[in-house]
């Protein structure tokens, strides 16, 4: 699974990285985390707010810091 973290290095940014990181390791999966800061390769994803969310591809969020249950969720194909 890959999993990219949108976001330019904001507090949101930063707190979505680490909630992402954490549902990783609660679910013991195994995922790739990056995360990107280029506004350009933030926009090829289509998102005009961030933090976001891609996950294998597909945005799952922008503009919001989702709860750890949904990203777990995310996570687990829900």
């Amino acid at each position: 699974m890959d999993i990219e973290v949108l976001g330019t290095g904001c507090i949101k940014c930063k707190k979505l990285e680490e909630n992402v990181r954490s549902a990783v390791a609660e679910l013991r999966i195994e995922a790739s985390v990056t995360k990107v800061e280029d506004i350009a390769k933030i926009m090829e994803h289509g998102v005009m707010s961030t933090p976001g969310v891609v996950i294998d591809g597909v945005v799952k969020s922008e503009g919001r810091i989702p709860s750890q249950q949904e990203i777990k969720n995310w996570l687990q194909g829900k």
